[in-house]
């Protein structure tokens, strides 16, 4: 039977700001298929990621699909959606969770995941939320201790949290941060890959007043239309389907990915490109 890889969680699961050549987003999650594809050349890959879900919604509408689909191994990033919300269910987070790591661990997936970063760096605010991240970690670390997840700890690692890794709008992974994603994921799955804590550009130390025209720049430019989506229900005009929901063959890692900005996957079917095709 073939190798099986199934990604579930939120936007950045789904790559977003990662841009591909055909203007598709490829991700961390896609790039990671393309890494244990040189192991398992047979391998199929699903990303049931959905931009905007909580935790609750994903494990909702994305985790009985996941284990339908008797996956080897399952990339599960959820979370941040709720730390962001203006009242955090912190008993609520926790069960959701780990619900989902033990029912992919039941179903005989090795899970992978990682925690949050300090981001202070590259958004300020976010001290404001220090409190809730740190929960938000401490569940995924419990998830490593009960479940025999793979964590990968990027709150322990200062370089997860350069502002050369991240997007302006400060939520997402730039292109370089999904690669050195990836290659965490692989590093820690026991994959060959290249060293994801390669020293960074120093960046300029900004004044006070420059610091806080960035910050109120940044809320009005990228977090309020986030918070505005999310109170209209609008999940970026995707009617809250995923990328790529059935189990599809993945490149060997060389053949089709010419690089990090290239989808290392091969494309859907007509049947998954369908617009009225969500995730169930």
């Amino acid at each position: 039977m073939a190798h099986r890889l199934v990604a579930l969680g939120d936007s950045t699961v789904e790559g977003l700001m990662d841009p591909g050549p055909d203007g598709a987003y490829v991700g961390w999650a896609d790039r990671f298929a393309a890494l244990l594809s040189t192991r398992h050349p047979d391998l199929l890959y699903a990303n049931l990621g959905v931009r905007g879900q909580t935790a609750e919604e994903v494990r909702r509408t994305q985790l009985a699909r996941a284990v339908s689909m008797s996956p080897d191994v399952a990339l599960l990033v959820a979370g941040v959606n709720d730390v962001l919300r203006p009242r955090l269910d912190r008993v609520g987070l926790r069960e959701n969770l780990l619900g989902m790591f033990a029912a992919l661990r039941d179903a005989g997936a090795q899970v992978l995941t990682f925690t949050m970063p300090d981001m202070r760096r590259v958004a300020p605010v976010t001290y404001a939320l220090r409190h809730r991240i740190d929960h938000l970690n401490d569940v995924l670390r419990e998830a490593g201790t009960s479940y025999g997840a793979l964590v990968v700890d990027f709150a322990a690692e200062p370089l997860a949290g350069h502002p050369a890794l991240w997007h302006d709008d400060r939520l997402h992974a730039n292109t370089e941060g999904h690669r050195r994603i990836a290659a965490a994921l692989a590093e820690v799955y026991g994959l060959e890959a290249e060293d994801w804590r390669a020293e960074l550009p120093e960046t300029a130390v900004a004044g006070l007043a420059r610091i806080l025209g960035r910050e109120v720049q940044w809320v009005g430019s990228h977090l309020t239309p986030w918070v505005w989506g999310r109170v209209r229900g609008h999940e970026f005009k995707t009617g809250g389907r995923c990328k790529r929901p059935d189990l599809l063959p993945v490149t060997d890692g060389r053949d089709g990915w010419d690089g990090p900005g290239h989808l290392p996957v091969t494309q859907p079917s007509e049947h998954s490109r369908r617009a009225d095709h969500p995730v169930s």
